[in-house]
């Protein structure tokens, strides 16, 4: 059972990238990727002289306005599940449904998204789900609210042995779309969940990976919807420092990604030295209805 919503509207808004459609992917030139006045600005070398150094902005689209782009902080909540080892289709489905709908009754949360992880990994985490809501008080009034209590004890944890929560805050364009994730395009493709524990005495070599990695996310822009990274503030998994939700266009539009020679290398430049575990996990979003339970 794998399941996508949106919620509430804000203010109108302009569809910055209504084309759905996967362009061949051309390979990279080598970049460094840095933030200036909280716009990330990444270098590109052509050719071998070095006196051809470029600046270039993340998306064609977003080239005019990428310094002036309004943003909003949103809170972004990732749970991840262990289900027991015979769980049914219907037990998975009545599980699922009803963490869904936890949205409709509870203010603050702007988008779900939820399914089974299509990855094997190491802590043998199941069902992956993803919520975002508008600020830091409304996920601590969610973690309290009876409903969800009540959908935790009667309908997940009699299904699973174990779960993990991560939040962190993060920025995305002021606009309906990204904000509620609304719209075509997050009406399906593969949910990228990367979670982290990086070292504590190397916060400026932690920026700057993270940094290099938000550079490399820009410049995919054909095969990316979103993506967010952030602190996590949750005192129930110290485990993991930082997390990552990037949304692509399709499955192959992952594998394309993540086995890029760009991603290796920044894996292997920016973050082998300064992490300590990394936790990935991966799910597939498709349309549904918005039945409540």
């Amino acid at each position: 059972m794998l399941i996508q919503s949106q919620c509430s509207v804000l203010s109108p808004i302009r569809l910055t990238n209504p084309h759905r459609s996967l362009p061949i992917i051309s390979r990279h030139a080598p970049f460094n990727a840095c933030r200036m006045n909280g716009a990330i600005v990444i270098s590109t070398w052509l050719g071998r002289k070095k006196n051809r150094g470029v600046t270039v902005s993340a998306t064609e689209e977003q080239s005019s306005s990428l310094n002036v782009q309004k943003k909003r902080k949103v809170v972004d909540h990732i749970c991840l599940l262990k289900a027991k080892e015979d769980l049914s289709d219907e037990e998975e489905k009545h599980m699922l449904d009803f963490l869904y709908t936890t949205q409709y009754q509870m203010r603050g949360i702007l988008s779900v998204s939820l399914g089974r992880i299509l990855n094997e990994n190491i802590d043998k985490y199941t069902h992956a789900v993803y919520m975002r809501f508008q600020r830091k008080e409304d996920i601590g009034k969610f973690y309290e609210n009876p409903f969800y209590l009540r959908v935790l004890n009667e309908h997940v944890l009699p299904y699973c042995h174990g779960l993990t929560n991560v939040d962190y805050e993060s920025e995305v364009e002021d606009d309906i779309i990204p904000i509620f994730r609304k719209g075509e395009e997050f009406n399906f493709g593969v949910e990228f969940v990367l979670l982290l524990s990086l070292v504590d005495n190397a916060s400026g070599r932690v920026e700057e990976a993270l940094v290099s990695l938000e550079g490399l996310i820009m410049g995919f822009p054909s095969i990316i919807v979103q993506s967010t990274q952030g602190l996590n503030f949750n005192p129930s998994s110290k485990e993991f420092t930082h997390g990552v939700v990037i949304r692509f266009r399709s499955l192959d539009a992952f594998e394309i990604f993540v086995g890029s020679s760009e991603y290796k290398e920044i894996w292997k430049s920016k973050f082998d030295q300064i992490t300590r575990k990394t936790l990935s996990l991966h799910f597939s979003v498709d349309p549904v209805g918005s039945e409540i339970m």
